[in-house]
């Protein structure tokens, strides 16, 4: 069985830590694993992010785009049938944009998901089905079919971002990406060590998906304007704490800096 070190390059000041690129170790049994032939160098691109510049592999990074979907971002959705002003979270599109045309040209696996329930609701649990004070929930009927219901107009993707038919769309019922997906899985089988994360909202599905990718031992690189909230004092706050603590969750640069790095690559 082969175990993969992160392909990563970076100063760690405080442990004096320099990691080259990733060797590949064989189980030999318990507590016995052996260096092998390091695995071929990757081809690795510093991204200018807080709190410091990130060495990225684009071979084993995905990036991945989380609930950019009708029901949050059009006029007559379920975020503006809450009270949301859903202009806040379309400014990420076109960031969002950029960063899909970037990685498909690289080739770089692109995973794409969105919130929502069985037409029967038995995914959902009830707590979640009955919070909030709105005139409207979960499942009812809304402009755009029931609401958050997987197969109705609204729980789709944008037209602006539509996936491509090789790109992987994961149903999540809940606010992570990870909780009952296959997406362990699908980055697994790629070999992926780090993830681009872009989508909304910042403080709920992104940052849950953050922690949850951080937790299972990825590198996270949030893309400051490529996420958004329907309240920006919440945006900022999420965006200041993946940063803190000399990056306690992950780095966080913007579209612009990232896809001029990632348009180098050559697919």
């Amino acid at each position: 069985m082969i175990f993969p070190i992160l392909s990563r390059r970076y100063q760690n000041r405080q442990r004096g830590i320099q990691l080259e690129y990733p060797f590949a170790y064989k189980n030999q049994g318990p507590g016995q694993l052996r260096p092998m032939t390091p695995l071929s160098r990757p081809t690795l691109l510093e991204i200018a992010a807080q709190p410091y510049p990130l060495a990225l592999d684009p071979a084993r990074t995905a990036l991945l785009l989380i609930d950019m979907q009708r029901d949050f971002l059009e006029p007559g959705g379920f975020g503006a049938m809450l009270g949301n002003d859903v202009s806040l979270l379309r400014s990420a599109i076109a960031p969002c944009q950029r960063l899909l045309d970037v990685a498909r040209k690289a080739g770089m696996l692109v995973i794409h998901t969105r919130e929502g329930h069985r037409p029967d609701l038995s995914d959902a649990p009830p707590a979640k089905l009955t919070r909030g004070p709105g005139p409207m929930r979960i499942g009812d009927a809304g402009p755009m079919g029931r609401i958050l219901i997987r197969g109705e107009p609204g729980h789709a993707i944008v037209p602006e971002l539509m996936p491509l038919p090789d790109e992987p769309v994961l149903d999540k019922p809940g606010k992570g990406a990870f909780y009952q997906t296959d997406l362990s899985l699908l980055l697994a089988n790629r070999g992926i060590a780090s993830l681009i994360v872009a989508g909304v909202t910042t403080e709920v599905c992104v940052h849950t998906s953050v922690r949850e990718a951080n937790d299972r031992g990825f590198e996270c690189l949030v893309v400051s304007d490529a996420v958004a909230s329907y309240f920006p004092q919440f945006h900022r706050a999420a965006l200041d704490m993946i940063t803190a603590q000399g990056g306690i969750f992950g780095w966080v640069a913007d579209a612009t800096t990232l896809c001029a790095e990632l348009a180098r690559i050559d697919a």
